[in-house]
């Protein structure tokens, strides 16, 4: 009768425990830069308590019986912000989705390439407040300073967006057309454009509402429209008003979320046949 031995024990093997000494460091770091630039604010600790309660006399002030004697006045100064951001929207889609693709790659040489994304990056690190103080200087105290401002600080983020969405296309209808003889310019109108442009065109509405609540801050420094009104009122301390004001900003500016958010689901999602979630 032969015994079998028993299987020898195997030796579990421990991974050593992971340092977390640079975590701890990097945020030791992260919590010492916050303190530092807390401390470099000019903050009366002893007043925060009473903020809530200031804030509440203040929205009563505002709310509590809005000024709708002014309200003509708001729309038609709403209707310029509107049409500011619907002309910087135009120009702003009309630079920058030729420029874009020639910043994707595939499409532009590498040296367009580089040097239209740098632009875009540098008009991104501008704030469009900035580019309507500068234009000032030029076009004055209208409604058109505000609009080129929009259109000229769009162009860095709605081209970033159309060179990424360009990239992203699949390589399949490209191939197909360059594999028929096509040269890059008849690959872009005939593969890249046609897979990219309801994204685009998407992108072109979002672009639109952030104009929208933009146009509303670049009144502010005088570039007319509701921001310029808003700040007037807000100067004169009218509160009443300026809870008007407040009320049509928001409700126009939902209302044509509303509507853009709708058009770019049906350009995403495309046309639904009538009668298709109806029962049988």
């Amino acid at each position: 009768m032969t015994t079998t031995a028993p299987p020898e024990p195997t030796t579990l093997v421990v991974p050593p425990r992971p340092s977390r000494v640079g975590a701890t460091i990097s945020a030791v770091v992260v919590g010492a830069i916050v303190l530092a630039a807390t401390a470099g604010l000019d903050i009366s600790w002893s007043e925060l308590g009473s903020m809530p309660g200031r804030v509440w006399d203040y929205l009563v002030l505002m709310f509590a019986e809005p000024n709708w004697d002014r309200l003509p006045r708001a729309l038609f100064e709403t209707w310029r912000s509107i049409s500011m951001a619907w002309l910087g929207a135009i120009g702003c889609v009309a630079l920058s989705i030729p420029l874009g693709m020639l910043a994707a790659r595939g499409v532009g040489p590498a040296w367009l390439r580089y040097l239209l994304r740098g632009i875009f990056a540098v008009i991104r690190a501008v704030p469009e407040v900035i580019i309507a103080l500068i234009l000032l200087t030029v076009t004055g105290l209208t409604p058109f300073t505000g609009a080129l401002a929009l259109g000229i600080a769009g162009i860095g983020t709605q081209g970033k967006w159309v060179y990424e969405t360009i990239e992203s296309v699949q390589e399949g209808a490209s191939e197909a057309v360059r594999a028929a003889g096509g040269n890059t310019a008849e690959v872009t109108r005939w593969a890249l454009w046609p897979a990219a442009a309801p994204a685009l065109m998407s992108f072109a509405l979002y672009r639109f509402e952030i104009n929208i609540r933009t146009s509303a801050v670049l009144g502010l420094v005088g570039a007319g429209g509701i921001g310029s009104m808003l700040s007037n009122y807000t100067n004169y301390r009218e509160w009443d008003t300026v809870g008007m004001l407040l009320i049509v900003v928001v409700v126009i500016t939902m209302i044509f979320d509303l509507i853009s958010g709708s058009i770019r689901r049906r350009i995403m999602e495309g046309a639904r046949a009538r009668g298709m979630d109806r029962p049988r």
